[in-house]
């Protein structure tokens, strides 16, 4: 597998620090449990962090502050299954074959039509705000709509490919999109093409044929 397209190393820095949401973490680790050049970057801010915290002085504690952090870790469970997960290799998740190991303590949606040709499953986990996680399937040779975003996009390809205007984009490559970003991703011939999706806000359809398929397309 070649991988092209990766994440910014912004965008992975935050991902090691574990400043990202629960929903954006979970399609970058998608990416890193596939991309080895990715697993090495971030095992080297790993590191990095460590020697930077052997070098701290020691902090005092309060009496309480290990019953404190007992209680945040009982909260957490699945961002830090999915944090510990990230690095494992792909695995089946579900019933959805060759989804990433990362998907696996996440309960799904059902499949559901959002418009022609295009599928989405949306991944049930805790949100917060306009973002949300879904997996996105298209169908072969499928051109979807020119569209913007009013928000962030990020994008893991699993399966298939597409392309658009940005470049050529197959299994195991990873996108960002913003506000500023409109694009017309056009699915591989050869198979469907399944992402994992972390979304914010709504997709703002463009141009003439967009204000058509606008009432249509709920995704």
């Amino acid at each position: 597998m070649t991988i092209r397209h990766h994440p910014s190393n912004e965008t992975l820095i935050a991902y090691t620090a574990g400043t990202l949401d629960l929903g954006r973490r979970l399609v970058v680790a998608s990416h890193v449990e596939r991309c080895a050049a990715c697993r090495g970057f971030v095992h080297g801010l790993e590191k990095v962090a460590g020697v930077m915290l052997e070098d701290l002085s020691p902090a005092p504690m309060s009496a309480d502050a290990l019953a404190h952090m007992l209680a945040r870790i009982d909260r957490e469970p699945a961002a830090r299954a999915a944090k510990s997960l990230a690095a494992k290799p792909l695995a089946p998740a579900h019933d959805e074959p060759g989804l990433p190991a990362c998907l696996a303590p996440y309960e799904m949606g059902r499949w559901r039509w959002v418009g022609p040709g295009v599928q989405m499953r949306p991944v049930l986990v805790p949100e917060t705000g306009k973002l949300r996680v879904f997996l996105l399937k298209g169908a072969p040779g499928i051109h979807l709509p020119q569209h913007s975003h009013e928000g962030s996009e990020l994008t893991s390809i699993l399966v298939g490919s597409y392309h658009h205007e940005g470049g050529d984009f197959r299994a195991g490559d990873f996108e960002e999109a913003d506000a500023d970003v409109e694009h017309r991703p056009i699915v591989g011939k050869d198979k469907a093409c399944i992402c994992l999706v972390a979304l914010e806000g709504q997709l703002k359809l463009s141009g003439f044929i967009g204000s058509l398929l606008n009432p249509f397309v709920r995704l």
